[in-house]
């Protein structure tokens, strides 16, 4: 018999009570940007080191300093979220796609098949190479670092696009093992 943890996993981990004041006042932070909780968050929420480790790493990853903008980011997290069939992470960051590029059609393609979508050079490169290093990254080879180069990537953005793909990478495995589930407000946002 599953346990429900308040619809945000299908484990019984109930989140601390009362949260922290540094905890409480993030997801407050994330109420008053995103008009919610991620569930993300909350299912982390019942051991705070584990929630503020894969904050920062998110956060960092996500929002930080980066030669890639948000929309290549949350596309990277939606192509690896799909390849990875997370349901989470397809739901919750194909409507950041949605929302950043200002393109519901993007949003879905990514999510279903992200060759389909209408790509430049540089947006396809990054997201070949992400797809490879998913599927298999034990086969990537300079070739594959070459042909991000060749399109404008630095060094630096290639390590960005392989720490995105092991963040959701390590992400999706988390949500997929646990039942995690998408904030109902994600499926009929930005469409």
């Amino acid at each position: 018999m599953a346990h429900k943890n308040n619809g945000v996993t299908d484990l019984n981990l109930p989140m601390v009570d009362p949260l922290p004041a540094d905890i409480q006042k993030y997801f407050d932070i994330c109420d008053e940007k995103l008009g919610l909780v991620p569930n993300v968050l909350k299912a982390y929420a019942f051991d705070m080191e584990k929630l503020r480790a894969f904050s920062a790493m998110y956060n960092e990853l996500m929002m930080g300093d980066s030669g890639l903008s948000k929309l290549e980011r949350e596309m990277i997290a939606v192509v690896v979220s799909s390849i990875n069939r997370c349901w989470y992470c397809q739901v919750a960051h194909g409507a950041a796609v949605r929302e950043l590029s200002g393109n519901p059609q993007l949003g879905e393609a990514m999510v279903m098949n992200w060759r389909m979508a209408k790509l430049d050079a540089r947006q396809h490169a990054m997201l070949l190479f992400a797809e490879k290093i998913t599927k298999a990254s034990a086969e990537t080879e300079e070739a594959d670092r070459d042909a991000l180069r060749s399109v404008g990537f630095t060094d630096r953005d290639i390590w960005d696009i392989a720490a995105t793909v092991g963040f959701f990478s390590m992400s999706n495995r988390m949500a997929s093992a646990v039942g995690m589930k998408p904030n109902d407000a994600y499926h009929a946002s930005h469409r």
